[in-house]
């Protein structure tokens, strides 16, 4: 069945979507890490690799200008090596070590706020449940005003004409509580929006 909001419209599922997307950003948070973890692993074995290349023994006899060409690009890979080392480095200190810290600090405050999302939420539903009970009232006093009137139109009983003002003053009222519980429902609802965009970002 599709749900509907309280001005009668098929619901949005515009929450739904903030809660898909706040779960999604757990799952993204985690495969950064993993990811960054992983970069960092390639860049430390790849600088253990080159120098190890840096110390081979090969060429080490060689003389003049070859002797001196193996000797920088030895130079040149135990250079690159420390380049690589330090970048890893500087990825487990400036990148992995504050996204595990966000990360953990995310889930401290996501335990804080679900709870109060959940209320938000129930109260969302409740005032949502209130304006389709508001809206019903507000259906059957119209029916019963329209029932009067025509029995008015035809003078089936003296005290119709009492029973209109009554029934019209009753249908007034079930307009204003409709009124009312739509005005509570859009203020749950724009609190749980904030609540929702606010955890979110």
């Amino acid at each position: 069945a599709d749900k509907r909001d309280a001005q009668g419209n098929n619901a949005v599922t515009g929450f739904e979507d903030l809660l898909q997307k706040q779960l999604k950003g757990k799952q993204m948070q985690k495969e950064m890490a993993e990811f960054i973890r992983e970069r960092i692993r390639i860049e430390e074995e790849y600088a253990k690799n080159l120098a190890k290349l840096s110390q081979s023994s090969l060429a080490c006899q060689e003389e003049g200008t070859l002797g001196e060409a193996w000797a920088q690009v030895k130079k040149s890979l135990a250079d690159e090596s420390e380049v690589h080392l330090k970048f890893s480095s500087k990825l487990q200190s400036e990148v992995e070590k504050p996204l595990l810290s966000f990360r953990e600090n995310f889930k401290k405050d996501m335990k804080k706020f679900d709870h109060h999302i959940s209320d938000l939420r129930k109260q969302l539903a409740s005032r949502y449940a209130a304006v389709e009970k508001a809206r019903k009232g507000l259906a059957e006093r119209q029916k019963d005003l329209e029932v009067k009137t025509q029995q008015l139109e035809i003078k089936l009983s003296n005290k119709t004409e009492e029973d209109i003002k009554k029934a019209r003053r009753k249908s007034t009222q079930a307009g204003d509580d409709l009124m009312r519980c739509v005005d509570l429902y859009n203020q749950a609802q724009s609190k749980w929006f904030e609540e929702m965009v606010t955890t979110t970002l």
